[in-house]
C-alpha cells in the first residue's frame, strides 16, 4: 500500500497546480485588483495537509472512479476551505494560519472578507466545468452536494459562534457533537468522501454509509484539533496554542472539565471563559490549563475520538467497494491519522 503522507502531499500538489495555475487569476494591471488576486491567493499557497481533497481523489478511486475526473472537485473542496478559513479567522479573531499572519491581520477585515466571498464565488464558477468532462446531470449532483456542505457548514459555525455570544456553558457532550458534525464533518471527511463517490457514480446506500463513516471520522477529527491547540506544538500544528482558550471555545475537553471540577473552581473557570480575548491574561489561561490537567479531560477527550473512529471504519467497510483497493486502505489509514496526528 502506497504510504498515506506521500499519497496526500501527491494529490495536494496536483491540486495546488490546479488552483494557482488554471482557477485563480496571477494578476492584474489595476493594483487594487492585483492585491485582490494576491489575496485570493494567499492561503492556497501555504503549507497544508490537503487531507479533504485526497479523500475525495481516494474515494473515487476506491469506488472504481477516475482520479483525474476528481482532481477539479477536490479542488473546489480545497477552495472551500480557504475561503471559510479566512471568514472563520476573522470571526475567531485568530492571529495565525497555517504558521503565518491570518490575511485579516495583514489587511484588515473589510479586504480579507471580500477575498473570500471572492474565493466563494471562483469556486460556484469552477464547479460549473465539470458538466463538460462528467456531463451535466452528474455536475449538478456534485453543485447540490456542495450546496449541503456549505448549509450544514455555516449552520455548525452559527452554533459555536451563538454558544460563545450567549454566554453558554449548559450544554451536554451531545450537543458538542452535534456541532461538530456540522461545522468540521461535512466539509472535512462526509462532503469529501461523499463528492469523490458522487464523480465516480455511487449509488444512494453507499453515499448514505459515506456520510456515517464521515460525520464520525470528521467529529474524531475536531476533537484531536482541540487538544493540539492546547498540546501541540505551534510550528506544526500552525496556529496559535491556547487559541480556544482565548477564544472561550466549548470543546468537548472543556465541556467534560465543567461536570468534573469542584464549585469553586467551576465558578472561577466560567469567569475565565466569559471573559473576552484581550481581557484574559496568562494567569486565566493557565489556571485553565492547570485543571485540564488535573482531571485529565485531553485524555477523556482523545479516548472518545478514538471510539469514534473504530465506529467509523465500521461504517466504512460496510460500503460496496467497487475500484482500487489500496485507495480503500488509504481511507482506513486517513481515519486513523485524523486522531492520531500530532499537527
Amino acid at each position: 500500500m502506497p504510504n498515506l503522507q506521500e499519497e496526500m502531499q501527491r494529490v495536494k500538489s496536483k491540486v495546488d497546480s490546479l488552483i494557482l495555475e488554471e482557477l485563480l487569476p496571477a494578476s492584474s494591471p489595476i493594483p487594487e485588483i492585483d492585491l485582490l488576486y494576491r489575496m485570493m491567493r494567499d492561503y492556497p499557497a501555504r503549507p497544508a495537509k490537503g487531507l479533504r481533497p485526497f479523500l475525495c481523489v481516494a474515494t473515487c478511486r476506491a469506488m472504481g472512479g477516475s482520479e483525474d475526473d476528481a482532481l477539479l472537485t477536490a479542488s473546489c473542496i480545497e477552495m472551500f476551505q480557504h475561503w471559510i478559513l479566512i471568514h472563520d479567522d476573522i470571526e475567531d479573531g485568530s492571529d495565525l494560519r497555517r504558521g503565518q499572519p491570518t490575511l485579516h491581520r495583514m489587511y484588515g477585515d473589510p479586504l480579507a472578507l471580500n477575498a473570500g466571498d471572492a474565493l466563494h464565488a471562483r469556486m460556484w464558477g469552477a464547479l460549473v466545468s465539470n458538466a463538460r468532462r462528467l456531463g451535466e446531470a452528474r455536475a449538478l449532483g456534485i453543485m447540490t452536494e456542495f450546496s449541503t456542505m456549505v448549509d450544514e457548514t455555516t449552520e455548525g459555525q452559527h452554533m459555536e459562534l451563538s454558544w460563545v455570544r450567549e454566554g453558554r456553558w449548559d450544554l451536554s457532550e451531545h450537543d458538542y457533537y452535534e456541532m461538530c458534525a456540522r461545522k468540521t464533518s461535512w466539509y472535512t471527511a462526509a462532503g469529501p468522501c461523499r463528492l469523490g463517490a458522487i464523480v465516480a457514480g455511487a449509488g444512494e446506500a453507499e453515499l448514505a454509509r459515506l456520510l456515517e463513516f464521515g460525520t464520525k471520522m470528521g467529529v474524531g477529527f475536531q476533537i484531536q484539533d482541540d487538544a493540539l491547540n492546547l498540546t501541540g506544538d505551534p510550528r506544526k500544528y500552525g496556529k496559535a496554542s491556547t487559541d480556544d482558550i482565548l477564544e472561550g471555545k466549548r470543546t468537548l475537553i472543556l465541556l467534560r472539565l465543567l461536570g468534573l471540577v469542584t464549585r469553586d473552581e467551576k465558578d472561577r473557570l466560567v469567569s475565565v471563559m466569559a471573559k473576552s480575548r484581550d481581557d484574559k491574561t496568562p494567569a486565566d489561561v493557565e489556571y485553565v490549563l492547570s485543571l485540564v490537567k488535573k482531571y485529565d479531560t485531553i485524555g477523556y477527550a482523545q479516548k472518545r475520538a478514538k471510539e469514534l473512529i473504530d465506529e467509523a471504519l465500521v461504517a466504512l467497510r460496510a460500503v460496496d467497494w467497487k475500484g482500487d483497493r489500496d485507495s480503500f486502505s488509504l481511507l482506513e489509514a486517513a481515519a486513523r491519522f485524523a486522531v492520531e496526528r500530532n499537527w
